[in-house]
């Protein structure tokens, strides 16, 4: 088995409605899988009906080594893992982690645009996602905070009180800049 401490977390581009299927094939082969899912209601023929969707649609991600990469490419379902031309980029453990504290929180949270261009970049000071990073938007219904994968340009937004954030020290991420 390769050493845990060489391993990564990267993006694999899936094709269309096939997330679960990557997951569930690079799972059943050993690979640590993580693909956000959110409830959303479906309506047809005068019915609802919850259904969990991928939160970043066409994209789930993998933790691996790189000598696993032929691996991954040759899954059903996979398009590329998310890179340069030349090499697999991983991403940064800190966005994968606000992925999962995301997850874990019990918060409703939805998919939003990548690109705000307006809000602060604060720190969470209190609740379940205490200590992540993100952005902050008032909209006229809520405040909410933006948590970005920076190398696919997804998001996720979620509710937050306004009095469990403070303002992020240092230079505002790249993902995060006014324009």
């Amino acid at each position: 088995m390769p050493d845990n401490l060489h391993f990564q977390w990267y993006a694999i581009q899936t094709q269309s409605r096939f997330e679960k299927i990557v997951r569930d094939e690079l799972s059943s082969r050993g690979i640590e899988c993580l693909l956000p899912l959110c409830t959303r209601i479906s309506r047809w023929k005068g019915r609802q009906k919850r259904i969990e969707w991928p939160l970043f649609a066409g994209y789930c991600f993998g933790r691996f080594g790189l000598d696993q990469r032929m691996d991954v490419i040759h899954t059903t379902g996979v398009v590329q893992i998310i890179g340069s031309v030349h090499a697999a980029v991983p991403i940064p453990e800190e966005e994968i982690t606000a992925i999962q504290r995301l997850i874990q929180s019990g918060s409703h949270y939805e998919t939003c645009p990548y690109h705000v261009e307006k809000g602060l970049r604060v720190t969470v000071t209190g609740g379940a996602l205490q200590g992540l990073h993100g952005k902050f938007v008032r909209t006229a219904s809520a405040c909410r905070l933006i948590i970005a994968v920076n190398l696919i340009q997804q998001a996720a937004s979620v509710d937050i009180d306004a009095e469990e954030i403070a303002l992020a020290e240092g230079p505002m991420s790249l993902a995060f800049r006014v324009a």
